[in-house]
């Protein structure tokens, strides 16, 4: 439960090893925090990435998570609840990043990245919305991208799936009014990361310590959605509504 201040004690990180997901569980740390849950694959790397979390009076636990396996997801929530309590603010930072051109021809693979980005974070999102729900209070945060607002050739897949997490977990929120829970979808542009590494940066590339402050921000302030950076809600205005010839254009440039 937070405490008077608003300050959570108990996070779950879903996706325990993204540099996103960390950024954002260390910027609301404080010293009322008792316990963060990082869920991921790996649970050694899981347990290397949360060295940095360590301090006194924090317990940092690390446990597998099967994404791809629906069917233990409402197991994992109820296994954390049991061990740590009310979850107030659980992070979905599941996904995974590739282009139109590396899975060209690969039906199998264009399936897996589909899942990766949509399927498993669509029900990962519904079990923590219903643990919310039985709390009767709590944030779910939802990493969503700006690849899903109008989605380019060049991340067909990945664009399309982040859509549909994006308007799933935004309909969740409305389901959840009058429950004491909600949703914050995060839309960040273009961010630095180890998924990223490689790549040229983008037009009005961030950093994960950006979009952590921002959601940081967002989550006091009551909101829903959060775009970062903030500017990328009104350049997706226009670019939403813009002829699909000359989307085409500016897509193939970006």
């Amino acid at each position: 439960m937070r405490n008077a201040f608003g300050e959570p004690q108990t996070m779950l990180l879903l996706g325990g090893t993204s540099d996103i997901g960390l950024a954002i569980v260390e910027a609301l740390l404080t010293p009322a925090a008792r316990a963060v849950v990082l869920a991921c694959r790996d649970v050694e790397a899981g347990r290397a990435a949360g060295q940095h979390l360590q301090r006194p009076g924090l317990e940092v636990d690390v446990v597998e998570l099967q994404a791809e396996q629906p069917l233990t997801h409402a197991a994992l929530m109820a296994q954390v609840s049991e061990r740590h309590g009310d979850l107030d603010v659980i992070v979905m930072a599941v996904g995974a990043l590739a282009d139109t051109a590396t899975i060209a021809g690969d039906p199998a693979m264009a399936a897996m990245l589909f899942a990766a980005n949509a399927t498993g974070p669509v029900a990962l999102s519904v079990a923590a919305a219903s643990r919310l729900r039985h709390q009767g209070h709590g944030r779910l945060v939802v990493l969503s991208s700006v690849a899903g607002e109008r989605v380019r050739a060049s991340l067909a897949v990945y664009g399309g799936a982040k859509a549909g997490l994006d308007a799933t977990v935004r309909a969740l929120d409305d389901d959840l009014v009058g429950t004491g829970a909600s949703v914050l979808v995060v839309r960040p542009g273009f961010v630095r990361t180890r998924m990223t590494a490689g790549l040229p940066d983008a037009p009005f590339a961030t950093t994960p310590d950006a979009v952590a402050r921002a959601t940081v921000a967002a989550l006091r302030q009551g909101r829903r959605v959060v775009w970062v950076p903030g500017v990328l809600r009104y350049v997706f205005t226009v670019l939403r509504h813009l002829p699909t010839p000359v989307w085409r254009r500016i897509a193939a440039r970006a």
